[in-house]
């Protein structure tokens, strides 16, 4: 990564402390920056994502912020569940901001799929956090719901090597970006080592095990703090008949498009989008 800026290597050489929580058994992994008693700023990632996609954005952030970032169940370096559900997750969210100290003034910042597992949080937890920032997250317009097709399982992969395993990583929902620094990054943090070879760390039957609960539109009208929304102009899976959709539920909502990103816009557009972000919390201060 000879070509990555100064900025990111500044930022990841800020190594984050790692720790967990016991939840039902299962461990919580999440990782910190920082330092207790500050403000809290959780970040939760998406989709078969971990908490390293924030290791080059969270420690622009420590200097006045306690910042969290935890790995959800199923993900990163935190034990599988033989079920999921949203609840299960909102539990997870509020037991790595208990273990971690944060207090009642914890901004969340959520990406995609942990946008939506942050919403539960905060319908059912309404006193534990201050407000919520989502990213490229939220309740999408009836008009842009696309219907779910029967999930295709296969065995999974299993690589002989580390680098090939790497050269396979694949941004989902797929998307072109022109920072691969980023994504090499987020990729070499992907992986695990088994006695066969190399895997990814999500698991495969997430989707699978996934239960239904709560209500994603009444969980989101029925926060109570400040709310805000960052999306990808050019998102695939966002867009501003969406945006403006959540605008009409919550007319206090915060919303703002990033020029030039696509659905993972904090890595599209890393300064810009910690602009914006920093603006945020500043107005929320």
């Amino acid at each position: 990564m000879a070509d990555a800026p100064e900025w990111f290597w500044t930022a990841v050489d800020q190594t984050p402390e790692s720790a967990s929580v016991m939840l039902d058994e299962i461990e919580l992994n999440y990782l910190r920056w920082g330092h207790q008693g500050a403000p809290g700023l959780m970040m939760i990632h998406g989709h078969n994502a971990h908490a390293h996609w924030w290791d080059f954005i969270a420690p622009r952030y420590a200097v006045d912020h306690h910042v969290i970032a935890p790995d959800l169940s199923g993900m990163g370096d935190s034990d599988h569940r033989d079920e999921y559900s949203a609840d299960l997750y909102a539990s997870e969210i509020c037991a790595v901001a208990d273990a971690a100290g944060l207090g009642p003034d914890t901004i969340v910042v959520a990406h995609s799929f942990g946008g939506m597992m942050a919403i539960r949080a905060l319908a059912r937890f309404r006193s534990r956090f201050k407000g919520l920032i989502l990213l490229d997250s939220g309740i999408k317009h009836p008009d842009d719901e696309t219907p779910k097709g029967p999930e295709r399982w296969s065995k999974p992969k299993v690589y002989p090597d580390l680098e090939i395993a790497r050269s396979r990583f694949r941004l989902q929902p797929p998307q072109t970006c022109e920072n691969e620094f980023l994504v090499a990054h987020i990729a070499r943090h992907s992986i695990d080592r088994i006695d066969d070879g190399f895997v990814w760390k999500f698991d495969d039957e997430l989707n699978a095990r996934m239960t239904a609960t709560g209500d994603l539109e009444d969980d989101f009208k029925a926060i109570t703090g400040p709310l805000a929304l960052i999306y990808g102009a050019d998102s695939a899976s966002f867009s501003e008949k969406s945006a403006a959709h959540m605008k009409s539920l919550d007319d206090a909502l915060e919303v703002e498009a990033l020029a030039d990103a696509q659905h993972h816009l904090f890595l599209d557009q890393p300064q810009a989008f910690m602009d914006s972000l920093s603006a945020i919390l500043a107005r929320w201060a």
